[in-house]
């Protein structure tokens, strides 16, 4: 794990959010996500969302995944670097360089709802496509219904009790830009031949 100086270190270990391991190597996603991007996106966007919302807090006094529910109300120092920080980590392990077949209780819900997985993709696609700068969309599940909703910044919906986050997407610019360009639609569509289903499958039965 790489610090800029010793004070990020002390102040690490003083409210105990840590940058979480990455589950594959950097080059692991080629040639869908290329390595530079995920070295960038990785150490100086993630972790600085770490390191900003270790400033801002003074002290830990809950998990981070508590903390995101409870920020939509707290100062913007809070909530975009608690928001940043959380989304990264889910967005980092909702993605496999084993690119799973999409199985269990994930599938059967958005053939449910959806008619097809198909179908759920392209809905999913055009709101990530024509979401209006910077921001993520989901699918979230609220009660027993898959929903399709976007989120600007940093926010989750976690924070606006839309749902529990099953998959979700990055469409800020620095997540895609260095080998796609402006063309966010290509992005879109590799990004979903690396989802992890497994891990889908996992948020869902939370």
């Amino acid at each position: 794990m790489n610090y800029d100086n010793l004070t990020d270190l002390l102040l690490e270990e003083l409210n105990g959010y840590k940058p979480i391991k990455l589950p594959y190597d950097f080059n692991s996603l080629e040639p869908f996500i290329d390595e530079e991007t995920m070295k960038l996106h990785f150490n100086k966007h993630y972790k600085g969302y770490i390191k900003k919302l270790n400033a801002a807090i003074g002290t830990k006094k809950m998990e981070l995944e508590q903390l995101v529910e409870r920020s939509a109300k707290k100062k913007p120092a809070i909530r975009n670097n608690a928001g940043g920080a959380y989304n990264h980590q889910l967005f980092w392990n909702m993605m496999s360089p084993e690119r799973p077949t999409i199985k269990g209780n994930i599938k059967e819900l958005l053939e449910k709802q959806y008619g097809t997985v198909n179908k759920f993709k392209e809905q999913f696609k055009e709101q990530a496509k024509t979401h209006f700068g910077s921001g993520w969309v989901w699918l979230v599940k609220k009660g027993n219904r898959l929903k399709i909703v976007p989120t600007d910044n940093q926010d989750n919906p976690l924070m606006y009790d839309m749902g529990t986050p099953i998959l979700g997407i990055d469409v800020w610019e620095h997540a895609y830009y260095k080998k796609y360009g402006p063309d966010r639609e290509r992005y879109i569509n590799q990004f979903l031949k690396i989802v992890n289903w497994d891990y889908c499958n996992l948020l869902l039965e939370k």
